[in-house]
């Protein structure tokens, strides 16, 4: 099995390339997925997340209105690091869990968008990183998500440098070109992956 650490700035195209790893033969292990999986409604986690920042996080059918909680967290450092102190522990011990049911000759791609900011780059035998310039970021979150400006801008703030991303690297993409160039780059990342994690056994 190839461990693989999957990250990028929002906006990078992160979620493109783990869509295009897993037409490949991926197996994909999704942190944001399992993010809302581990505080839906009636878990232990949605019930965390309402006792440290109240009811009002709450959406009127029960569920967590991540929208306004993220208003919260994302201009509020500390209160963003007690959101993490109760999911990432979450996340973590499900991501095992799938991890462990996949074959063992599969290439296994983590998609962490926070990889850098939490110092999991030891945990993956391989670190892709998804990079764009800021200002292709900033335009694919007002462009395609609707966000304005000043909440993207603070978004992008609230993760780790570009710079200190790079630094986790092993592998990047360079994402700031057509999608029929990434589609190219990803095949031949793809290619290098399956002899990467081929060679044990050989």
């Amino acid at each position: 099995m190839l461990k693989v650490g999957l990250t990028g700035g929002i906006g990078a195209g992160k979620s493109e390339v783990s869509r295009l790893l897993v037409e490949c033969g991926a197996v994909l292990i999704d942190a944001d997925r399992i993010a809302r999986e581990v505080v839906a409604p009636g878990t232990a986690g949605l019930a965390a997340v309402v006792e440290a920042f109240g009811e009002d996080v709450l959406a009127p059918d029960g569920g967590l209105d991540r929208p306004k909680l993220g208003s919260i967290v994302f201009a509020d450092p500390e209160r963003l690091a007690v959101l993490n102190s109760i999911v990432h522990p979450l996340v973590g011990a499900r991501s095992r869990e799938l991890e462990s049911a996949a074959p063992q000759d599969a290439v296994v791609v983590h998609d962490v968008p926070l990889l850098a900011e939490n110092g999991l780059a030891p945990l993956y035998d391989v670190v892709i990183v998804v990079d764009a310039d800021p200002a292709t970021q900033l335009d694919r979150l007002v462009r395609l998500r609707g966000m304005t400006e000043q909440d993207a801008r603070v978004r992008m703030a609230a993760q780790a440098t570009r710079e200190k991303r790079l630094e986790t690297a092993d592998i990047v993409i360079d994402n700031d070109g057509p999608l029929e160039q990434l589609e190219r780059n990803v095949r031949d990342i793809w290619a290098d992956l399956v002899r990467r994690a081929r060679l044990p056994q050989e």
